[in-house]
């Protein structure tokens, strides 16, 4: 007698036909890439996407490992395609990129401030240096 799939002396036992999978219909149907009509599995390609994403997220990316000036286009840019994409009613696949790209242009223009401030702070404290010694 076989038993089921793990079971000593069992192959695989379908289940039941009545089975629904999660891309097409009854157990034993077409898979999701199929044939026309088959509705698409989860995570497959939905909407078109924004035109500026990719850019968007390579500039925050940018912003945060190479080069900080790029940070404030990245925030300024995915705030703009985000509102667009809000106000469109359209179905964009890379909105997520779009506000990962936005986050990332934020952290790189906190990461510049933070080092325009500390550029400051080091010109101060040789100009004071320099008073100081000069006062001697």
């Amino acid at each position: 007698m076989p038993g089921a799939y793990g079971q000593p002396g069992g192959g695989y036992v379908p289940p039941p036909s009545g089975y629904a999978q999660p891309g097409g219909g009854a157990y034993g149907a077409p898979g999701p890439y199929a044939a026309p009509g088959v509705p698409a599995a989860y995570g497959a390609y939905s909407g078109v996407e924004h035109p500026q994403g990719t850019l968007i997220l390579i500039l925050g990316i940018l912003s945060i490992v190479i080069c900080g000036l790029t940070g404030p286009f990245a925030w300024s840019m995915g705030r703009k395609a985000l509102r667009e994409i809000d106000t469109s009613g359209m179905a964009y696949s890379n909105r997520g990129q779009v506000q990962a790209g936005m986050i990332t242009g934020i952290i790189g223009s906190v990461f510049l401030l933070l080092a325009i401030l500390y550029l400051i702070f080091v010109v101060f404290i040789i100009g004071m240096a320099a008073t100081q010694s000069s006062v001697r």
